[in-house]
């Protein structure tokens, strides 16, 4: 891993340990980013969390033995519809005040997090994007509303957008999950972050091959949601008539599930264990990743487990496929574009063992040193 080094201004003497407070934007989900934000808690175990809103149930009980502090926002009508209520999100992140009760504050955010209040403090904030509703609306937001209705609600995004940058000001040093959006983060915030990638938890994804042998089927996984693109996946794999096994949980499920036409396809609609998941993975042929991701936690895992991937080459996803060295690209985001990807990915030859090393980089200890690092040094 690159290691740069950087010159923090000291801000106060501390005669004892520092009081650290731990910020994530929401917690009503799991997936990367909440993964990413697992690992910054292990490495401050009595911190406080702050968060806009917690529910224990949609989180597993994740986190439920953790001092968690929420803000108004903390509804069950919100948790569970929390898209709908974005306007109120940067009044409820500046409604959370941390007063000079800490010496440093670590903001893990796709957005609101970073926005909290504080009087004084070294706030470092780890970026996994620049606030997506802001500044990519039409991506993000386009299968809950229409082109019509976004288009009227520019005020409320522009508004939105100035907050956004008006609070990527505060923190005193920012982390970027990516080279991808590290990018982003130059061009909307005029900041220069450091890259410092998610961390890999080897101790769940790791290379096991499967006692019958690599299995004959082809992968997608993760959150059923439309930026994910499963539906594109669905319809390359309904032509190629190609087995195939789709896991995960979201909003788009039923919706997945009816653009099924092929007996091949198998959708699994449920939770499951990182042991399960990581058997599933270890089976297939290689992972679909159709996606515009930030990163791409989903690639890592599944070659960590040894299992190629075929992902668009775009965004987080070219900080870590290497063409014909542990996975392929393609770049039509199309069915046609995934089923050529397939094609050509059937003529060629990949070393498992090469596929999950290409990716220890990335291990969750490489990651919790270069944190360490920072904080040790302001």
């Amino acid at each position: 891993m690159h290691i740069r080094t950087i010159d923090i201004p000291k801000k106060r003497s501390l005669a004892k340990e520092p009081r650290v407070a731990l910020v994530h934007d929401y917690l009503n989900q799991y997936g990367g980013a909440e993964r990413v934000f697992e690992t910054i808690a292990e490495i401050f175990p009595e911190a406080p969390i702050y968060t806009l809103f917690y529910d224990k149930e949609l989180m597993g009980n994740r986190f439920a033995n953790r001092d968690i502090r929420t803000s108004f926002a903390n509804q069950s009508f919100i948790r569970k519809n929390h898209r709908l209520f974005i306007p109120i999100f940067p009044l409820a992140a500046q409604s959370i005040n941390l007063k000079s009760n800490y010496d440093i504050i670590i903001s893990d955010s796709s957005g609101f997090g970073k926005g909290i209040s504080y009087d004084s403090g070294y706030h470092l904030s780890y970026a996994h994007s620049p606030l997506r509703y802001a500044w990519e609306p039409e991506y993000y937001l386009g299968t809950l509303f229409s082109k019509s209705v976004i288009a009227a609600g520019q005020p409320i995004i522009s508004y939105v957008r100035r907050w956004d940058k008006k609070m990527s000001q505060k923190p005193d040093f920012m982390f970027a999950n990516s080279n991808h959006t590290a990018r982003k983060i130059k061009n909307f915030y005029k900041r220069d972050p450091e890259v410092l990638h998610p961390p890999l938890d080897t101790e769940k994804f790791f290379f096991d091959p499967p006692a019958g042998g690599q299995g004959h089927y082809f992968l997608a996984f993760g959150r059923f949601i439309h930026y994910k693109r499963f539906d594109l996946v669905v319809e390359a794999f309904n032509r190629l008539k190609l087995p195939l096994i789709i896991v995960g949980t979201g909003p788009q499920a039923q919706e997945i599930k009816k653009s099924v036409r092929s007996s091949n396809i198998k959708v699994i609609d449920e939770h499951l264990s990182d042991d399960a998941l990581r058997r599933i993975i270890s089976g297939a042929k290689a992972t679909i990743f159709p996606q515009v991701e930030d990163f791409g936690m989903v690639a890592v895992e599944s070659l960590a487990c040894g299992t190629p991937v075929i992902a668009l080459r775009e965004g987080g996803a070219k900080d870590i496929v290497k063409y014909g060295h542990n996975g392929i690209f393609f770049r039509d985001q199309s069915p046609d574009g995934i089923a050529c990807a397939v094609h050509a990915f059937n003529t060629m030859r990949f070393n498992p063992h090469t596929v999950s090393e290409s990716v220890q980089k990335f291990r969750k200890e490489n990651f919790k040193q270069r944190l360490l690092e920072v904080v040790n040094s302001i």
